[in-house]
């Protein structure tokens, strides 16, 4: 006997829950996981799940008490089942469903958007720390929560569609998934884990230690002219991987103390900060000829630059030109 032969008594009904209520918090907890330095899953975190665990325990319920009525065996749903959820249960779900998925993309581009805020405070090098696939699976995501909000909208109140009117939907989330998965599977985390991602509520975007709860000092000629010398003189953003912890025990102050610096008087970020010191290298590498020795990247890298992405990004912000542009500029 196949399953064509028993679907019209099979129980399966009863264990298919709303998926997004589900899905919404666990995309949302694993972007907390890689962009969160040493993560850790916290009992708390399960309050996430509250409302997917209360629907199940509320469908176990109803087949409890489906099961005890005389005749359950020769039905697919049972008194219950139908009288309560498929008649009003499982169409407030679909609103709940789909305002639940809302809510938690925009918690979960809020927390990429703010991770991409702090990167640029303590990191001079982003390439490999951006993520720009997971922003491309949010955003082909959210797409596919769109299409099929709409998708079901034009199936409650206007035409009665069937699954053959939304295969192409299910096929698109279908390969977002497996993109997602794959992706992910092949990513390297282990610099990730490594990254000091505590973040003082003081100083947006400032990984914290026990020193930056001390209370801020005034900023003197003589913090900046220190900073100053290092970039200047011993030229310490030669080190690709230069970062603000690295810089912040160069000039013996703390995390804190060095990132007021950088952003008031400087008037940058962290990231801006170094790199503008880079370009400007460059810029000098250019005008001693060094480009008939090495490619631009070759220069760039020299320079403190580990990715050409990351270069002619940088160079185009800072200078307006691409680095091709520039050098012609200086050839004619």
């Amino acid at each position: 006997m196949s399953w064509y032969d028993t679907f019209r008594t099979t129980k399966i009904n009863y264990f298919l829950i709303n998926i997004g209520i589900a899905l919404a918090p666990l995309i949302f907890l694993y972007v907390k996981s890689v962009t969160t330095s040493n993560f850790r899953f916290k009992k708390a975190y399960w309050l996430h799940f509250a409302l997917a665990i209360a629907f199940i325990i509320y469908r176990i319920g109803i087949y409890t008490y489906d099961a005890a009525q005389p005749g359950f065996d020769d039905v697919q749903n049972g008194v219950l089942k139908l009288s309560l959820d498929e008649a009003y249960i499982l169409s407030i779900m679909g609103y709940v469903e789909a305002t639940f998925m809302l809510l938690y993309l925009a918690f979960t581009f809020q927390l990429f958007y703010n991770y991409r805020k702090k990167i640029i405070q303590y990191f001079s090098n982003i390439y490999k720390l951006e993520l720009n696939w997971i922003l491309t699976f949010l955003i082909l995501f959210s797409i596919s929560f769109i299409f099929g909000t709409t998708v079901d909208i034009v199936d409650l109140s206007f035409i009665d569609l069937d699954y053959t009117d939304r295969w192409w939907l299910n096929l698109y989330v279908a390969i977002v998934t497996l993109f997602i998965g794959v992706k992910g599977y092949f990513t390297d985390t282990t610099k990730l884990n490594r990254l000091d991602f505590t973040f003082s509520p003081k100083t947006i975007g400032i990984p914290e230690d026990a020193s930056d709860f001390e209370q801020e000092k005034a900023i003197s000629k003589k913090d900046i002219s220190i900073v100053k010398s290092l970039m200047e003189e011993e030229k310490v953003y030669l080190n690709p991987e230069l970062n603000l912890s690295d810089l912040a025990k160069m000039a013996n102050m703390s995390r804190g103390q060095l990132s007021e610096i950088v952003n008031t008087a400087f008037n940058k970020n962290f990231n801006d900060f170094v790199n503008g010191y880079r370009v400007e290298a460059f810029k000098n590498m250019l005008k001693a000829d060094k480009h008939k020795q090495l490619s631009l990247l070759g220069i760039a890298q020299e320079c403190g630059f580990n990715s050409k992405a990351t270069f002619n990004r940088v160079f185009k912000k800072l200078t307006n030109y691409s680095p091709t542009e520039y050098l012609k500029t200086q050839l004619n």
